[in-house]
């Protein structure tokens, strides 16, 4: 029996029944206030990171940086579902939430695809330089300069995952220098 066939269809359930409410409308690009970093300059990262995305859950969980310190993450989605790696406060994944589920809503977010031309048409780009968000077995990079902040995590703020479990930490260690 497929266990994880099975759980990723339970977790699509319980976020399409998440994704029920409607929001208000707005764009998915821009406007998120990020006082915990900015997007970083290829020239100027100083390691890689691979990211690797399953079901509910991030290799590797937890990741130290320094402030000041830009990183080359090499996001992978290995699982079965559309996954995302979205660097962030508690309070910004919060509020995130609200417009992946309008994306769902509206069906430009789908279990396993996302659909671009409804994504362009309706003005839900999914741009922001701190987020990636992959369908199975895509990647992306994404380069960031970070900000010492405290309770900086990464989640997949796709309706249902980061409630199950899909987020992890960052903690940060001396500047750079």
């Amino acid at each position: 029996m497929n266990y994880q066939g099975i759980f990723s269809a339970v977790a699509f359930a319980t976020s399409m029944m998440m994704a029920g409410a409607s929001y208000a409308a707005g764009g998915h690009s821009g406007g998120h206030n990020q006082s915990f970093g900015q997007q970083g300059k290829i020239a100027n990262v100083t390691r890689t990171i691979d990211i690797n995305m399953f079901e509910n859950r991030f290799e590797p969980s937890a990741i130290n940086v320094k402030d000041g310190e830009t990183i080359r993450f090499v996001v992978r989605n290995k699982g079965e579902a559309v996954h995302e790696f979205n660097i962030g406060r508690p309070s910004d994944h919060a509020g995130h939430q609200k417009e992946m589920a309008e994306m769902m809503d509206k069906g430009i977010l789908e279990f396993d695809r996302i659909n671009h031309a409804m994504m362009k048409s309706g003005g839900m780009m999914h741009s922001d330089p701190n987020s990636v968000l992959l369908e199975p077995g895509k990647s992306a990079n994404l380069i960031w300069k970070f900000k010492k902040t405290k309770r900086l995590e990464f989640a997949c703020n796709v309706p249902g995952h980061y409630e199950s479990g899909m987020i992890g930490k960052f903690s940060f260690s001396g500047a750079m220098d």
